[in-house]
């Protein structure tokens, strides 16, 4: 018997990119659940589909929001949040609740690499290994899931 795919909410408002990011989730075997591209929406729709990852991006169609609605996706729906932007400078120490980050522009094996370590962390709640090349932990979620493993990307 296999484990249920996780759920993914993507909240990206470039349409384009958030296709890409849709293929790539159903590509690692997940479930593409639903699109956000602001971050009222983007909360909204956490908290109505309780997913079990959400992928936000720093800069929303209401402005560089991306922050604010990953803190309240976390407090506020369950979900765990894991940033996919180019403003990786704008996150907080803590990223904002999140659970690490991958910076843009980013390839398709390294998406698709993220994704199944983050299941392996979220299903097992341990890390398999250092985080693959492209996927920076939070602190917090080194210390949970690693144990302080090295980073290498």
């Amino acid at each position: 018997m296999t484990a249920e795919p996780l759920d993914v909410l993507i909240v990206e408002d470039e349409a384009l990119l958030a296709e890409e990011l849709s293929f790539l989730v159903r590509e690692a075997g997940l479930r593409d659940v639903g699109h956000a591209m602001s971050s009222a929406e983007a909360v909204d729709l956490a908290c109505q589909l309780t997913p079990d990852l959400a992928l936000v991006d720093v800069h929303l169609k209401d402005g560089p929001t991306g922050v604010d609605a990953a803190r309240l996706i976390v407090e506020d729906c369950g979900a765990v949040v894991l940033f996919m932007t180019a403003n990786v400078k704008r996150l907080p120490d803590d990223f904002a609740s999140a659970c690490g980050v991958i910076g843009k522009p980013y390839s398709e094996h390294a998406v698709k690499t993220a994704l199944a370590y983050l299941e392996v962390c979220l299903r097992e709640g341990h890390a398999p290994g250092p985080p693959p090349l492209g996927l920076a932990l939070a602190p917090r979620f080194r210390e949970l899931w690693g144990g302080g493993l090295a980073e290498t990307g």
